[in-house]
C-alpha cells in the first residue's frame, strides 16, 4: 500500500490516472477526497463520540488483504489523519459504530471456505492509541476480534445493528431471521430470534430508537415490517408494497417519533408516518437509479441524505413533517398581536444539492456526529468524499 502524507488525498488505485489534493481550509461547497486501494461498499460514522468527526471505511477485495480505514478529519486545517488496519477476516459488506463504544464496530464479511463463500460478522475492537504499530508492521491490529455464532441461522447477513440505548443488545439481520444478542457475558451469546413467516430474506433493518427500544424494523422485498423483541412472533405493523421495486435502505427520524424514511430500487425516497400505513407522508423521485442509502440529519431532520447507483448522492428537504416544521398557529398568533418582526423564511421541500463528484455507485451516505452539517459518501470504486451542506442552507435553517 502506497502512504499517504497527512494533508493530501490521493486516490491510491493504480488504475485511477487522476489524483486530488486540498490545500488551505475545507470551504462550505469544497469536498475532501479519500482514495483506497481497492474497492469499498461499508461506509460508518463515529457515534459514541460527538468531538471528533470521524468515519469508518471498509474495502471488498477478492484477496485475502482487506482493509478498514479510520479517518479523522481536522476542522481547522482540513487535514485528513487515516489509520489503517488490516481485515484479513474477508470482504466487508457492512460496518456499524457502536453508539456506546467509540473503539467498538460490526462488521459483516463474506469469506471463501474451500470452494463456498459464506458469511459472516465480528465485533472489532480498536486499540485505545492509534497510533501504536508492533515493530515494522505495516497496518495495525485491532485489540479483539469476536465472531458472532450465526452458521445456524442462515448465509446471508445483511446487517449487525447495535441497540440505541442498551450497549448489551445487538441484533444481527440473517436471511429471513433476526437474531438478537447480549453481551452481558464473558462471550456475546443468542438470547432470542425472531423468525418472520413467510419471508425468505430480508433485505437490511434497523433499530427504532423510541419505545424503550423494544422495535426492530425490517425490510422484505418491496415491504417494512417492524417487529417487538420481546415478543418474537408479534410484527407490530408493517407496510405491505412500500415501494413499487425492493426497498434498500431505511433509516429512522431520531427527532420525531414514528417517522422513518426508505429508499429503493424504483429511485424513489419516501417518508412515512407507522401510525398510519395507507399512505407516505412525503416523497420525491429525484434519483435516476436505485437507491442504496437514506439518511435523517441528527439535528435538522428536515434534511435527508441519499446516495444511489446513479452515482448521485442528493441532499433533499422534507421541513413539512420535520420536527422543525413551522406551526400555522404560531404565525397565526404573531400577525394577530401585529409582530413586526419578519417571518422567518423556512426551507421549501423538494431536492436542495446534488453532491456529482462520484464516478461509479455510491453504497454509502452517513453524516457526522460531530458537525451536523458535514457527511461522508462512498462509491464502488473506493472514493470516499467529505462534503458540507451548502452555506445558503445552513444559514436558512440557523438564522
Amino acid at each position: 500500500m502506497m502512504n499517504v502524507p497527512e494533508g493530501s488525498f490521493t486516490c491510491l488505485r493504480s488504475s485511477c490516472e487522476k489524483s486530488f489534493t486540498n490545500h488551505g481550509a475545507m470551504e462550505e461547497n469544497n469536498s475532501l477526497v479519500y482514495g483506497l486501494e481497492f474497492q469499498a461498499r461499508a461506509l460508518a460514522s463515529q457515534q459514541a463520540e460527538s468531538n471528533d468527526v470521524r468515519f469508518f471505511v471498509a474495502t471488498q477485495s477478492l484477496k485475502p488483504n482487506n482493509q478498514l480505514h479510520v479517518v479523522d478529519l481536522n476542522e481547522s486545517s482540513s487535514v485528513l489523519h487515516p489509520h489503517v488496519f488490516a481485515h484479513p477476516l474477508g470482504e466487508v459488506w457492512k460496518l456499524a459504530a457502536s453508539p456506546h463504544d467509540p473503539r467498538l464496530l460490526a462488521s459483516c464479511y463474506s469469506l471463501l471456505k474451500g470452494t463456498q463463500i459464506v458469511m459472516q460478522t465480528a465485533l472489532l475492537t480498536l486499540p485505545e492509541s492509534l497510533d501504536a504499530r508492533e515493530g515494522d508492521q505495516e497496518f495495525l491490529s485491532f485489540a479483539n476480534v469476536e465472531t458472532l455464532g450465526t452458521e445456524a441461522y442462515g448465509n446471508e447477513i445483511r446487517t449487525t445493528e447495535f441497540h440505541p440505548s442498551d450497549a448489551n443488545q445487538l441484533a444481527c439481520v440473517v436471511d429471513g431471521k433476526i437474531v438478537l444478542f447480549n453481551r452481558a457475558e464473558a462471550a456475546t451469546r443468542v438470547v432470542a430470534e425472531i423468525n418472520a413467516k413467510n419471508v425468505p430474506k430480508f433485505t437490511t433493518g434497523r433499530w427504532s430508537h423510541f419505545y424503550q427500544g423494544n422495535q426492530f424494523i425490517a425490510l422484505h422485498d418491496c415491504s417494512i415490517r417492524s417487529y417487538d423483541v420481546r415478543d418474537p412472533n408479534h410484527c407490530v405493523w408493517s407496510i405491505e408494497e412500500a415501494h413499487s421495486q425492493m426497498v434498500r435502505d431505511l433509516d429512522c427520524n431520531p427527532n420525531k417519533q414514528c417517522h422513518i424514511v426508505t429508499g429503493g430500487d424504483d429511485g424513489v425516497l419516501k417518508v412515512w408516518d407507522f401510525r398510519n400505513t395507507k399512505e407516505h407522508v412525503f416523497a420525491r423521485n429525484d434519483h435516476h437509479h436505485w437507491i442504496w442509502c437514506v439518511r435523517f440529519n441528527t439535528y435538522h431532520d428536515q434534511l435527508i441524505l441519499s446516495s444511489g447507483s446513479d452515482g448521485k448522492v442528493l441532499l433533499t428537504c422534507a421541513g413539512s413533517v420535520s420536527s422543525e416544521a413551522p406551526e400555522a398557529a404560531t404565525r397565526h398568533d404573531e400577525a394577530a398581536d401585529g409582530a413586526s418582526e419578519e417571518s422567518k423564511e423556512h426551507l421549501a421541500d423538494g431536492l436542495l444539492h446534488t453532491f456529482d463528484q462520484h464516478e461509479d455507485s455510491v453504497y454509502g451516505v452517513e453524516w457526522s456526529t460531530a458537525d451536523p452539517w458535514m457527511f461522508a459518501s462512498l462509491s464502488f470504486d473506493g472514493r470516499m468524499i467529505i462534503s458540507k451542506v451548502p452555506k445558503q442552507y445552513k444559514y436558512q435553517i440557523l438564522l
